[in-house]
């Protein structure tokens, strides 16, 4: 898998990059305010183990970065940092070669409540989207949150078990597909994956910041199952995605994927890595 050059710091396009400035994320965004201390150093800061005041971070990044000033997420569902989000969409335009314009297609398997691949990349980059899920209460949000912008439609998917299939009609044409697969197998080892999160940040049993609902947590097969079946099913829809591409949050699942990949006789695979502090993630892009 051809691997590209990346360095441990967000994406140079990112709008990210700099330390936070509260003030100006207060003006954009003034639900913020309410979460903002000064620590020892005289530092303002938030408290990262609090999911309300994450939620209000990401809510001010969006609207000071987008205009975005209406988008919101139902309680306990997955809240998206927002800078490791528009990461993903920075790489997946390099891959595109920087094309703009609503004319790119990109569809987003399991766009959630938060609908956000769609929003950062509309705004990003001028693209147009397919975002779909599972789930009727996400897809509710998701439509609250994309009003307005002309560029998002969303599509129900109502077979568990399938990616493409239901979502890609016939004679659509994708510039490319995108994904941030559930990483755990059950909702036992999600539990416990909490519990290992609540320790390292000194919790004993309250709400982590990064929620999350059962389809957004945990499917069968975990990480790895889910995207085995989709470069299966991937191969069905060839002629009509340029690139399927999927986040990885763990890296001992790259070669049983590579090796996924290569039985589906993809004609190009490659990988790329991404950090957002201690945070490792990286996107697998194959073509056939």
């Amino acid at each position: 898998m051809k691997k590209a050059d990346t360095k441990d710091q967000l994406h140079p396009r990112s709008r990210f990059r700099s330390r936070y400035d509260f003030a100006r994320l207060v003006a954009a965004h003034a639900a913020l305010a309410g979460f903002v201390k000064t620590n020892a150093h005289g530092d303002a800061g938030i408290d990262y183990a609090d999911p309300q005041a994450v939620k209000a971070l990401n809510a001010a990044l969006l609207a000071d970065a987008y205009g975005l000033r209406s988008w919101d997420i139902p309680a306990g569902h997955l809240c998206p940092p927002i800078p490791g989000r528009s990461d993903y969409i920075h790489h997946l335009a390099d891959l595109l070669e920087l094309h703009r314009g609503p004319a790119v297609r990109v569809l987003d398997i399991g766009t959630g409540a938060s609908a956000i691949y769609p929003l950062i990349g509309a705004c990003e980059y001028d693209w147009s989207f397919v975002g779909a899920d599972i789930d009727e209460n996400s897809l509710r949000w998701a439509q609250k949150n994309v009003e307005g912008s002309g560029k998002i439609e969303l599509r129900q998917q109502k077979h568990p078990e399938h990616c493409f299939r239901g979502i890609i009609r016939h004679g659509e044409h994708f510039a490319a597909t995108m994904c941030n697969p559930p990483f755990h197998a059950s909702a036992a080892e999600a539990a416990a994956g909490t519990r290992r999160k609540q320790q390292n940040l000194g919790l004993k049993s309250q709400a982590l910041n990064f929620g999350g609902t059962a389809g957004e947590l945990w499917c069968e097969g975990g990480e790895l199952g889910f995207i085995q079946r989709m470069i299966a099913e991937s191969r069905e829809f060839a002629a009509q995605v340029g690139w399927f591409t999927t986040l990885v949050s763990k890296s001992e699942h790259l070669p049983r994927l590579e090796k996924a990949l290569r039985q589906s006789q993809a004609a190009e695979m490659r990988l790329q890595e991404m950090a957002q502090g201690q945070k490792k993630s990286r996107v697998v892009a194959w073509r056939f």
